[in-house]
């Protein structure tokens, strides 16, 4: 194993943190973790062996946040492998666009994965992942990057994907609070793109400023804060197909 690895993670619901943190635990010995959706978050500039970023695909783009944190990084051509994750339905340009945005920091991508996670808005797409197989084999992965590594092989990684990008995500409508909230301020507390205040024992959310990561509802203890209804059921039928399908992860090495 190497010493150390600076984990570059946003995961506003969990599931891109524990797919990362399976590779990143499975490579070092230790695990400096960088939190990208953080209020304030400073760019943190790569420390120890080898840097990791691990991002979630919003409508098969990066998430704006974090690649507008990642732009602020120096890389200094340190070692570099990206993942980003995914709620079983497709990554399209989410990869090459994380590999494009490290390399123009001045990262050295080694290696790269797409990784099945529990959908974050459906989550019986992808439940239960990633699950005992998944584990292995992104442990297989590390494997196979760290004898990389050791060999101190070099190569261009291809990864699927099309630029120009395809258009990011526009939500459809911003989660909302039901009336038995009791204003704990836990929503707005997780908020990456500080959307949610509470004022005068309302809960308002900025719906221009809101990208539908879902971190609100994963975080409310009473679990009152919600999709409007009629967004959840679209939702739920745009992706209910998805239900049976189980998709592979994918390496790139």
């Amino acid at each position: 194993m190497i010493h150390t690895v600076c984990y570059y993670v946003f995961s506003p619901t969990g599931g891109t943190k524990k797919a990362g943190e399976i590779f990143c635990r499975s490579i070092a010995a230790n695990v400096k973790t960088v939190d990208l959706g953080g209020h304030d978050q400073k760019a943190e500039n790569p420390e120890g062996d080898l840097a990791v970023m691990a991002v979630p695909v919003f409508g098969g783009r990066v998430p704006n946040i974090a690649a507008e944190r990642l732009k602020k990084l120096d890389g200094k051509g340190m070692k570099t492998v990206t993942l980003v994750v995914y709620g079983n339905r497709a990554y399209e340009d989410a990869l090459l666009e994380l590999n494009q945005t490290a390399k123009e920091q001045g990262f050295q991508v080694i290696a790269s994965a797409a990784l099945i996670a529990q959908h974050s808005i459906v989550p019986e797409v992808g439940e239960g992942r990633p699950d005992a197989d998944d584990q292995k084999e992104i442990m297989d992965f590390a494997q196979k990057v760290l004898n990389k590594i050791q060999a101190d092989q070099e190569g261009k990684i291809e990864v699927p994907g099309n630029y120009p990008y395809k258009d990011a995500m526009n939500a459809p409508a911003a989660p909302i609070s039901l009336p038995s909230c009791n204003q704990c301020g836990k929503c707005a507390e997780v908020c990456p793109t500080e959307a949610i205040s509470i004022k005068d024992g309302d809960v308002t959310t900025e719906t221009e400023k809101c990208i539908l990561c879902m971190a609100c509802t994963a975080a409310c203890p009473k679990h009152v804060r919600i999709l409007p209804p009629p967004v959840q059921e679209m939702m739920e039928q745009k992706l209910g197909a998805l239900k049976t399908v189980h998709k592979e992860n994918k390496f790139f090495l």
